[in-house]
């Protein structure tokens, strides 16, 4: 909501704009009333809004044509005084006023307009008749109010009304000529319902209602103001109620009720708590909460935010396969402005036999996102409504913020649960296919991935020590002298080679040689294409030899050209290196040492998902 509201008022001479500012402000009509007011600032505290709001009068004897335009330009609403007992100023609203106040202003963003009838002390009568025509013909006027300066009538209402015009404003809500809400509103309260219908039925029940209500204004509804709200719905239309539940089109009709009976407040605070502006986009501050990460500080989702996150999941995991379908997919995205996962997301995360993305592959991207992209994190729990849902401040409350790599080296520990390693290796290598293998895909099942949809990036999960951790592998392009910082930052780093290329070994000596050697990043040399005839490399060691003058763990031979799914045995490896970087090689070719790390990855694994099936069950 705006920080202050400014008022300024104008008319023709005479028609007691200064008299109503003056008794405003001394609650008594003034014996004497200058040319023209002082600007005045009411406090916050002593108006209704809790905003703090200016008037301004505009005196034509004492002010010029070009005082006049600044003042309109600043101005958050005008108010346009007439006399009530005097035609001619009624007549000036449309032939010099509103004219004047349009062409000042942008069309896009016309300054709302209050029409004020003063002196209706003088008259028997009601202007009214004369006014309903004018305010038809102009959209931009918000309301007309009759009043009098000298009886103090409706005096506190007026400026009342003009500072509701400007927080509370019509225009971006409802369209008198149409009588019915603006599409721009319809979207946003569309989103609104479908992030408060938390089963994803359709319908809005009394609980979900309750909590709705309970978010927007602090109080729940007594159950017979629940059932008031539905009846009114259900004497306007059939479908608005169904199964005792508020449907969408129920909800929208209850708020262009609103609006038709000039409760917009009602609306707008809905559309501020769940995130929007004036302009009915989402707020930079809603969706980016301010969130300091200081360096070699790395970003997690923590336990509340994949709780959320599975409930997410659940509610539009329709046919209950632990996958989401493409629909139920796009289902789960009407929240958002448009479709942030891309076709490269089922190649970085575990899909079904279908290829849809499954329980655990939605929430690897997830960890992915938040990881890489933090503040797109922010961004996409904002739009499904994280920190309301989950009633905190922000979406910053999902996000972990782990501790200076340095300190976890120095304790020889570490408390993050996401690895980053990147995988380097010429081109023609098999770092696409290790990173697809890692997602369980054997060479015939990568063969069917389209170039367009490939990713440079694989993320899933693996257990060492019986602890679930995120890896998450990155394939760096071949380019030994222009490797960015970004590209040598991670965990652990795997130089892959390939078996049958005697010139491939090379390019993985020369980046360990010229970025790694004196780099305390683990790094595992990877034989690929194991399945085939190794060829002798062009290198003046070979790569076991290579290892051994180095101190590195003897290379892994591994193949993608499987029948099954290819062994997992590898990940395992490069997470526990990832996690335990001050192990030395000594400890790492200790086969009980590997033996442990990868007995409980099978026993959690199995019972990871034993668990999430009996979960399934309950639900």
């Amino acid at each position: 909501m705006r920080k202050d509201v400014r008022i300024l008022l104008v008319g023709e001479p005479k028609v007691g704009k200064t008299s109503l500012i003056m008794s405003l402000v001394s609650e008594e009509f003034p014996d004497e009333v200058p040319l023209r007011a002082e600007e005045i600032t009411i406090p916050a505290d002593v108006t209704p809004e809790r905003v703090p709001t200016h008037i301004v009068d505009y005196s034509e004897a004492e002010q010029s044509d070009e005082q006049l335009y600044q003042e309109i330009s600043k101005a958050n609403v005008i108010c346009i005084v007439y006399s009530v007992n005097n035609k001619k100023s009624i007549e000036k609203v449309t032939s010099h006023w509103i004219p004047l106040i349009n062409d000042r202003t942008d069309k896009d963003s016309r300054v709302p307009l209050i029409l004020v009838g003063n002196k209706s002390d003088l008259v028997e009568h009601s202007s009214m008749e004369t006014i309903l025509p004018i305010m038809n013909q102009y959209s931009e006027i918000e309301t007309c109010v009759e009043c009098s300066a000298k009886n103090l009538k409706n005096i506190s209402e007026l400026f009342y009304y003009a500072q509701k015009a400007v927080l509370h404003p019509t225009g971006p809500l409802y369209s008198p000529e149409e009588k019915e809400m603006k599409p721009s509103c319809i979207k946003a309260l569309t989103r609104i319902f479908k992030i408060s219908d938390l089963d994803n039925d359709g319908i809005l029940n009394d609980n979900e209602l309750n909590f709705f209500q309970r978010t927007c204004f602090n109080i729940p509804l007594a159950p017979q103001a629940l059932e008031d709200v539905k009846n009114v719905v259900r004497k306007n239309m059939s479908d608005g109620v169904k199964d005792n539940g508020l449907t969408l089109k129920g909800f929208l009709f209850l708020h262009t009720l609103f609006i038709q009976r000039g409760r917009h407040e009602t609306t707008w605070t809905v559309l501020r708590r769940f995130g929007y502006d004036d302009d009915l986009e989402l707020t930079q501050e809603y969706l980016f909460p301010l969130l300091k990460i200081p360096p070699d500080c790395t970003t997690e989702l923590n336990h509340n935010a994949y709780l959320f996150l599975q409930s997410v999941f659940d509610k539009h995991d329709k046919d209950r396969d632990c996958a989401l379908s493409p629909d139920e997919l796009k289902d789960l995205f009407k929240v958002f402005p448009y479709m942030p996962w891309g076709p490269d997301v089922n190649n970085t995360v575990c899909t079904s036999e279908q290829g849809w993305i499954t329980y655990q592959g939605y929430l690897s991207q997830w960890t992915l996102t938040t990881y890489l992209d933090v503040q797109r994190c922010l961004e996409y729990l904002g739009y499904l409504g994280y920190s309301i849902i989950q009633e905190q401040e922000s979406q910053a409350a999902a996000i972990t913020i782990t501790r200076n790599k340095r300190i976890d080296l120095q304790k020889k520990q570490t408390q993050r649960s996401v690895f980053r390693c990147n995988v380097l290796g010429a081109r023609g290598s098999g770092k696409s296919g290790f990173l697809q293998a890692f997602l369980g895909r054997n060479l015939a099942r990568q063969k069917r991935i389209r170039e367009d949809h490939k990713s440079y990036y694989a993320i899933s999960t693996t257990y060492v020590y019986g602890q679930e951790k995120y890896l998450l592998l990155h394939e760096v392009l071949p380019d030994v002298e222009f490797l960015s910082e970004a590209d040598l930052a991670c965990d652990v780093v795997c130089l892959v080679y390939d078996i049958s290329n005697p010139h491939s070994f090379e390019y993985c000596a020369k980046v360990y040689k010229k970025h790694f050697l004196d780099s305390k990043t683990p790094c595992v040399i990877i034989s690929a294409k194991s399945d085939l005839h190794e060829a002798r490399q062009y290198y003046s060691l070979s790569p076991l030899d290579f290892c051994r003058k180095h101190k590195l763990h003897p290379p892994q031979l591994f193949t993608c050209n499987t029948a099954e799914a290819p062994s997992k045995d590898i990940y395992t490896k490069l997470t526990t290196m990832a996690m335990y970087p001050h192990m030395t090689q000594a400890d790492l070719k200790n086969s009980t040492f590997w033996l442990r790390a990868s007995v409980g990855a099978t026993v959690f694994a199995v019972l990871g998902f034993a668990m999430y099936k009996a979960l399934l069950k309950q639900r």
